[in-house]
């Protein structure tokens, strides 16, 4: 009768908003501008950075993390290695706040709520997008309003020039650390409404490569010095990708399946000056996702979205020393193999009140389910289930220079396990407010605020993990505030093309913070809501864009100043670290891509600063300083025309002057690495 009620439920959700009358406004050419970089400013109320394109396609990166790494605010959280962990932070409000979207719908994991962004490549994608807040529209679904900033992924969709019905692109990459990449994507037209494309690429490398390990005692002295081979670094990986893109009468749909198979090292901590470690972990990841949009009528636009997904990972701990946080202990071992699965179902649907004042109803349903076996553990595992019903109240008004966007999210949770003590149940009520105005007609100057509230949930693993999960957990609490501006400075007879600046400057609070703390067993830590973070910075944005004569000069600049502080305390007493910048964040970060293109040459510079930060351990003091690191890359390309078929030739040199730094502490990154790429194109 329980799960009766709990589908009816669901049921109801979905199906509720087709029975009323609601609408949309805006048309898809005008939700492409909100997406993509290219729209009016003032609809942009919400801070939007954007890489697509050529800047995209020429960036020397290996992925989608190294790219995001480009973004003013954000953090990336890379563990060394072409196979090691890579997570995003943004504004030091925690990897969990932040909700990566594929092609519209959000990569999930409900086991411990980190999306590997080292798995998906830039070869496929159009544009990577990233909102602090939200986008800047209401026509989406209830997951896109739950984040406290939001990254979008877009994958290429298939254009056919012409009478042309076949697109293919053949390419292979290679670089100094043993590493081969090769990849394709085929594009094939079946009518004049209906494309596929499929795309797939295999990587496989030792991932071996030199660094320098130098560590100095609380009194300054050298405890060591010496240069060593990175290990357990290896990688072995297969991705495959289809999509089925449609057209209907004022409406369009598409279909896509994406999976993903890894072996590989996961290489561990350098501690004690030990450089080798047996970790290993495999990965198969499969999911399916459908979209439907619809214009009904002139007032009235729907929108359907469905997935599933299928997750499977196996990890293999044999080392005599693992790493609790930064906390060494002996003897932990593991075998532990994961199998989540997940469920989604999203309806949106807009109504056009007035021709300035829309009205959206969002409802979504998602389901998540989370098995393991684990070798020589004698604790039941809980074996978790989560129901999560989504409903989001939206409106936006327009008058004159004012934009405002106003929702009401309400979340409800239920939770059930088949052994031990499950979270209780719950029901959230989360509102944000953004606001743009544009005060000159005759200058494309605009103004905007914003004020969210948001939450989010603990995951399983902070609720039902073995000797270390606490099923009492309260969901996390944000409140994040900004205010900024963007300017594109007229260009009319200027020597740029294009020239904007933005900046904005945020605030954040979060309550009841989620941290791991020991107890008086190493083995055995707990989770507790013991944490408040403060934080405060700025982020400045410049786009440049100029020529001469045949030659094409664009710049993206960036600089962030950020304050994150620790105001934890402990049955009312302050902590030792209370007042102290939280770990990994540093004061100063700023980067660059410097573009370059003439005829059928393209080159492309770019760098990454990241100043002074504290590593894991508690205090801000000496012994306990990451001093800053900054990388560059190049890039140069020539292109090829042999008749209708296209021949390119990349070189690219990583961290070019072989900086020696670590991203997170113990876990050193390479040096300076070549990459050749040969595309053949048809």
């Amino acid at each position: 009768m329980c799960n009766l009620k709990k589908t009816l439920f669901a049921a109801f959700l979905i199906i509720f908003p087709f029975l009323l009358h609601s609408q949309v406004v805006t048309d898809s050419s005008r939700v492409l501008k909100e997406v993509i970089l290219k729209g009016k400013p003032y609809q942009e109320v919400i801070p939007v950075q954007s890489l697509s394109g050529v800047l995209l396609e020429k960036l020397a990166s290996h992925n989608v993390a190294d790219a995001l790494r480009y973004f003013a605010g954000t953090q990336i959280k890379d563990y060394g290695g072409v196979g090691g962990l890579k997570t995003v932070d943004v504004r030091n409000m925690g990897t969990h706040h932040v909700g990566v979207f594929y092609d519209g719908i959000q990569l999930g994991n409900a086991q411990n709520g980190v999306t590997d962004l080292g798995k998906y490549s830039l070869d496929d994608m159009e544009s990577l997008t990233m909102y602090n807040g939200q986008k800047s529209e209401i026509f989406q679904s209830a997951k896109d309003f739950a984040s406290a900033s939001a990254i979008y992924l877009k994958t290429k969709r298939p254009v056919f020039v012409g009478s042309k019905k076949t697109n293919l692109l053949v390419r292979y990459k290679t670089m100094s650390i043993n590493y081969h990449d090769p990849s394709f994507r085929w594009e094939q037209k079946l009518s004049d409404k209906v494309s596929m494309s499929v795309s797939s690429e295999y990587i496989k490398s030792n991932g071996q490569y030199k660094f320098r390990y130098k560590r100095k005692n609380q009194d300054g002295s050298v405890a060591y010095d010496t240069t060593a081979t990175r290990w357990n670094s290896d990688i072995e990986a297969l991705r495959f990708e289809s999509g089925v893109y449609g057209k209907i009468n004022k409406g369009t749909w598409d279909a896509k399946v994406y999976y993903y198979d890894s072996e590989r090292g996961a290489p561990g901590a350098i501690v004690e000056n030990k450089f080798r470690d047996g970790f290993r972990q495999f990965d198969k990841n499969f999911f399916g996702q459908a979209f439907l949009t619809k214009d009904v009528s002139e007032k009235y636009k729907f929108q359907v979205k469905g997935k599933f997904a299928y997750d499977y990972t196996h990890y293999i701990a044999r080392d005599t020393t693992n790493v609790l946080g930064e906390t060494v202990t002996e003897g932990a071992q593991s075998d532990d193999s994961y199998f989540q699965q997940e469920a989604y179902f999203s309806a949106v649907n807009m109504y056009s009140i007035l021709p300035t004042w829309d009205v959206s109803l969002s409802t979504d349903f998602q389901y998540n389910k989370l098995n393991a076996t684990r070798k020589g553990i004698e604790t039941q595992f809980s074996f978790p289930q989560r129901y999560t019903a989504l409903v989001s109240l939206a409106t936006s008004y327009r008058y004159e220079g004012f934009k405002v966007l106003g929702n009401v999210l309400a979340t409800r949770v239920i939770e059930e396990v088949k052994y031990n003590a499950k979270a209780p149940n719950k029901t959230e009520m989360t509102p944000a407010l953004f606001l743009g105005y544009t005060p000159f007609k005759k200058y494309d100057f605009n103004l905007r605020a914003f004020a969210k509230r948001i939450f989010r949930m603990p995951t399983f693993n902070d609720l039902y993990y073995t000797m270390v999960g606490s099923s009492t957990l309260r969901p996390e609490y944000m409140n994040q505030y900004d205010v900024g501006f963007t300017y594109n400075f007229p260009v009319r007879e200027s020597f740029f093309d294009k020239f904007s600046i933005q900046a904005d400057g945020y605030y954040t609070n979060t309550k009841d913070k989620i941290v791991a703390a020991p107890t008086g067993n190493l083995f055995r830590w707990m989770m507790t809501n013991i944490g408040q973070v403060k934080g405060k910075g700025i982020e400045t944005v410049v786009n440049m864009a100029t020529h001469f004569d045949k030659v094409n000069l664009t710049a993206n600049l960036t600089y962030t100043y950020s304050q994150s502080q620790d105001f934890t305390k402990i049955s009312g007493l302050e902590m030792s670290s209370y007042g102290d910048q939280i770990p990994y964040t540093p004061w100063h970060s700023g980067s660059g891509i410097l573009n370059a293109s003439y005829q059928s040459w393209n080159f492309n510079y770019s760098f990454i600063y990241v100043g002074k930060r504290y590593n894991g351990n508690v205090n801000n003091i000496k012994v306990n300083e990451v001093q800053p690191w900054y990388t560059q890359d190049l890039a140069v390309q020539k292109s090829f025309t042999f008749n209708t078929y296209k021949l390119n030739a990349t070189v690219e040199v990583n961290n070019a002057f072989n900086q020696q730094y670590e991203v997170i502490y113990n876990y050193p990154m390479p040096g300076r690495t070549f990459k050749f790429i040969i595309s053949f194109e048809l």
